[in-house]
């Protein structure tokens, strides 16, 4: 990041048995090494002043792990209780992206980060996208590259269900750093946009 504008970028997550946890972690770690003030915060434990941090996010990044097809029922709980800032608008105009972890390679993950664009949707927040190709879909390729699972609406992570926190991929690690990096200097770049039109 060139610019002296350092944004806030918040990660809300809820992670069932510290898959995500690890994930959001990493997301967190690539938005600070681009220049970013990061918060992490666990959807099923929040506070009011974590609401407030939120509120306050130039971008927020939803993770969840994928259960049944879609993000755990913590999240859909959080999701559910954002409608206050639905009502006031609160969080609209802010940028969002998403992440997620499932047991299977394909698992359904698709349909967590859909769910994801939906809520920001109406919200009226910004998508921001994985912004990657694919990964490991040819003979040269590596299960080590990013994006190994070959999303592009955010990041997916597949652990081994018989696996804990420290068998998320490091590939998987990588690629969620890579949202964060992508997500802090898309708001950078936001920001500096609205300065320069309120010049």
């Amino acid at each position: 990041m060139t610019t002296a504008i350092r944004p806030t970028v918040a990660i809300a997550y809820h992670s069932g048995y510290g898959h995500t946890a690890v994930l959001a972690e990493a997301v967190a770690r690539g938005a600070a090494a681009a220049g970013a003030d990061a918060v992490q915060i666990a959807v099923d434990a929040i506070t009011e002043e974590q609401w407030a941090q939120l509120d306050a996010a130039d971008a927020i990044v939803f993770g969840s792990p994928t259960y049944m097809g879609t993000a755990s029922g913590a999240f859909h709980a959080f999701a559910e209780a954002s409608s206050k800032r639905w009502f006031g608008q609160t969080w609209k105009d802010k940028l969002a992206a998403g992440f997620t972890n499932s047991a299977s390679k394909s698992g359904d993950k698709l349909h967590t980060l859909q769910f994801f664009t939906v809520l920001a949707a109406q919200h009226g927040m910004h998508w921001v996208n994985l912004g990657l190709h694919p990964g490991w879909n040819s003979t040269t390729a590596s299960e080590n590259d990013l994006n190994r699972l070959g999303l592009f609406l955010g990041a997916g992570a597949q652990t081994n269900n018989d696996q804990g926190p420290e068998g998320v991929h490091k590939a998987d690690i990588a690629t969620a750093e890579h949202l964060g990096e992508r997500v802090a200097n898309q708001a950078a770049i936001t920001l500096a946009g609205r300065a320069a039109l309120a010049v």
